[in-house]
């Protein structure tokens, strides 16, 4: 374990969380967490607060040089600003936290939650005792985006619970950009007999495996790294959990 980190704090705009959240990953962060900022009820906010804007807690082993680190990530993060102009103008805060500081402020973050009637989810340093209708998943934050707590992420496991409380629930389910895995383990979980999921990203397509494994669901869920254009069949529901963009590209071969 290393004896300290650096925790790096910066406020982006919502829409751009996965996409900053990528860029710190890929500088060699081992975890990220986003907390939205809470409005008084009693003060009228002003248009700045309204926003809402995300900030993201980023965390690395101590660097050999910290304004070196904060530098790339400022340079990574403004390459984006073409197309999101407000990534120009972030600012980076970082502190220096020890070992025990880091596993509190960790896990402080991920309390177990539940969703739907059945679906819960639960990091592994807390036990949930479950009854026997629930469906219940195992995940810690990793390298792979997608715990469940990022608005996005946690729609798309309120919908997909839904369709499992309908009189048709789907059997064979396809997720797009799987990420961490949560949403075909969810599936899974909830009663769907066959789910692929797949990631271009071969890290993503690793820890997805390991989530699968230790939630006991190899038997349902094939983790691929094939692009969408090379899977055949048909499904009753897809899951595609990515950016806007992305799914206007892939609109052709989702269909």
């Amino acid at each position: 374990m290393a004896n300290k980190w650096l925790e790096m704090s910066l406020t982006i705009p919502d829409q751009t969380v996965d996409l900053v959240s990528q860029i710190l990953v890929d500088l060699g962060c081992t975890g990220i967490t986003a907390a939205e900022k809470t409005l008084d009820t009693f003060i009228v906010p002003t248009a700045e607060s309204l926003a809402n804007d995300p900030v993201l807690r980023a965390y690395f082993i101590y660097p050999e040089n910290a304004e070196d680190l904060c530098l790339s990530v400022q340079q990574g993060i403004s390459e984006w600003s073409g197309i999101y102009p407000e990534l120009a103008e972030i600012h980076l805060n970082y502190r220096e936290l020890a070992s025990h500081d880091w596993a509190s402020d960790w896990q402080q973050h991920f309390p177990p939650f539940k969703i739907g009637n059945r679906l819960v989810i639960h990091p592994s340093w807390i036990d949930w005792p479950s009854t026997g209708n629930e469906a219940v998943l195992t995940l810690d934050p990793g390298q792979a985006f997608g715990t469940g707590t990022h608005a996005t992420t946690g729609l798309c496991l309120e919908a997909l619970s839904d369709h499992f409380e309908s009189n048709c629930p789907p059997q064979r389910i396809l997720d797009v950009g799987t990420g961490s895995g949560i949403l075909a383990m969810a599936g899974a979980e909830l009663g769907a007999e066959e789910v692929l999921a797949c990631d271009i990203d071969l890290e993503a397509c690793r820890v997805a495996t390991e989530n699968v494994e230790q939630n006991q669901l190899s038997g349902k869920i094939t983790i691929t790294d094939k692009s969408l254009d090379e899977i055949p069949g048909q499904y009753d529901l897809v899951l595609a959990n990515i950016l806007a963009g992305e799914n206007i590209r892939l609109a052709a071969h989702l269909v």
